[in-house]
């Protein structure tokens, strides 16, 4: 691999509550996926955080999630009727779109998040639903897949672009999805650890889960979460790692078309 995006979750500071440094983590990936209100976030929020995208050539991403600000949409919420979520999704989306192109920008990308990230991956269901919602505002748009879930199959079969996505802060089960937060040893917290993981996915196509087995995922970009606490250290560390190895750290849109192909192959 020549070329890879980094993306980081930005925006979700909301009220006087402080999250990290966006302006800093803008200085350093190429794609970011911002909060838009539910979950986290808010219209300022979402207004600065897309400004300073825009001045640092960062890929604008929209992050929706559950209308669960109490427990930062992490929480599984599995009662919400379709329509309702579908609805929810759509105003989110639609109101990023509109800041983006108030300050002369467009929304590139969706990333779910957190709680509705994760059941997506299980559930073909609420994959399609929520690929059918994104793709009903714009089909053009991108939408963020870890390879081998239900939602890469429901975003492949819907005919949407896709941008198959590792995480450096994250620790893997042997399925290829993620360790609960709740459980020991989810996340990575040492940037180099997390630096060699990526150049190891990115070198050898695999991964090691916490059970230490080596399973194959593939990535289009890498994420490291805007509220770790050492996302700046590693984000850092992370693109100084890769361009040392001669890896191109570019935001996804100037990468190659095979990229965004529905059906490409994942795991």
């Amino acid at each position: 691999m020549t070329s890879i995006d980094l993306n980081a979750d930005l925006g979700e500071s909301f009220g006087s509550l402080r999250m990290r440094n966006d302006a800093a983590m803008l200085d350093i990936v190429t794609s970011a996926n911002i909060a838009c209100g539910f979950h986290a976030g808010d219209s300022l929020q979402m207004s600065e955080v897309t400004e300073l995208a825009l001045k640092n050539n960062v890929a604008i991403g929209a992050h929706p999630g559950f209308n669960d600000r109490r427990g930062f949409g992490r929480r599984r919420l599995d009662n919400i009727p379709d329509k309702q979520l579908s609805a929810d999704l759509i105003y989110q989306i639609g109101a990023l779109q509109a800041i983006a192109r108030a300050k002369g920008g467009q929304v590139s990308q969706i990333k779910l998040h957190g709680a509705l990230a994760n059941m997506v991956c299980e559930d073909f269901q609420l994959a399609q639903l929520c690929v059918r919602a994104i793709a009903a505002i714009d089909k053009s748009l991108a939408i963020l897949v870890m390879p081998g879930t239900q939602l890469e199959k429901a975003a492949s079969l819907e005919g949407c672009p896709l941008i198959r996505e590792i995480y450096a802060d994250r620790a893997y089960t042997e399925d290829a999805t993620l360790v609960s937060r709740t459980d020991t040893g989810s996340m990575i917290d040492n940037p180099q650890l997390a630096a060699d993981r990526m150049l190891d996915v990115l070198e050898s196509g695999m991964i090691t889960s916490v059970s230490g087995k080596r399973i194959e995922v593939r990535g289009d970009s890498i994420c490291v979460h805007g509220d770790n606490p050492h996302a700046i250290e590693m984000a850092q560390t992370i693109r100084e790692r890769l361009e040392k190895a001669g890896i191109r750290v570019e935001k996804f849109t100037a990468l190659t078309e095979e990229v965004l192909t529905p059906g490409r192959q994942g795991l």
